[in-house]
């Protein structure tokens, strides 16, 4: 049987969560879920930083609300799933965006960065993930998109830490993919590669020069991807035009 483009990439009376949402990638995420019909909650360490998206959604006529959590204290993943649940009445999608990357090798990185880390990129993920699969389950769907990083593969020294939170990230969402996976929950990893956010505008005025070589060779297309280029795997992996993939990652470098 033949099915419309819209059944299977549309995503009409979803509820989605979207951590780190306030610019970036998962500012670009939330637009397109948004786009694609789910209502989403916005989140940012505040709600001042969720308002520039939030006005953009909902002058698009679309329905989206905003919470305020900083992934690095305790049970902030956890409070934060569960305030997502009350508001909406159920998530149905979980896109898990937010992380931590703090440049050092091995021999330089201080405790406190490593420390954070790992609270932000794997001890919130372990809570948002124990708050909402069970849900899901229940009700029968859901989708979990975990955005990690072409470094999970390809670590570099300068990221070293990084790298390895990302790794275990995707590791903790394959084996949660095993278990959830005759439920109607499906989780995946997208993995970008360098893309044009303010997280790399240090390295970029530091040195333009170095970083306009590295950039033409950091891949097959010599360039940045945007982050509007990661927004159409993302609405796949959310939708049912994914329902025969989970536990997988899937990389959107320029390749590589």
């Amino acid at each position: 049987m033949s099915r419309t483009l819209d059944s299977l990439f549309g995503l009409h009376g979803k509820s989605a969560l979207v951590t780190g949402s306030s610019r970036g990638i998962g500012a670009a995420i939330a637009l397109g879920l948004s786009g694609a019909g789910a209502d989403v909650v916005l989140h940012a360490r505040t709600i001042q930083a969720c308002q520039s998206v939030q006005g953009e959604i909902e002058n698009a006529g679309r329905r989206t609300l905003c919470l305020a959590a900083d992934l690095a204290d305790p049970d902030a993943g956890r409070t934060l799933v569960e305030s997502a649940e009350q508001l909406t009445g159920g998530l149905d999608i979980l896109v898990i965006n937010a992380s931590a990357q703090i440049n050092a090798t091995l021999g330089d990185i201080e405790p406190a960065d490593l420390e954070r880390q790992i609270t932000v990129n794997l001890k919130s993920t372990v809570g948002m993930l124990q708050a909402c699969l069970p849900d899901m389950a229940a009700r029968g769907w859901g989708r979990v998109v975990n955005i990690g990083s072409i470094n999970q593969l390809r670590p570099k020294s300068l990221v070293t830490a990084y790298a390895a939170t990302k790794a275990a990230q995707h590791n903790m969402i394959q084996s949660l993919a095993r278990d959830y996976a005759g439920r109607g929950v499906l989780l995946n990893t997208l993995a970008p590669g360098l893309i044009d956010t303010d997280r790399n505008r240090d390295r970029q005025h530091a040195d333009p020069e170095a970083w306009e070589a590295y950039v033409r060779n950091v891949n097959w297309m010599g360039r940045m991807g945007r982050p509007a280029e990661i927004v159409g795997a993302a609405v796949f992996l959310a939708s049912d035009a994914c329902s025969f993939m989970t536990g997988e990652t899937v990389f959107v470098t320029g390749g590589s």
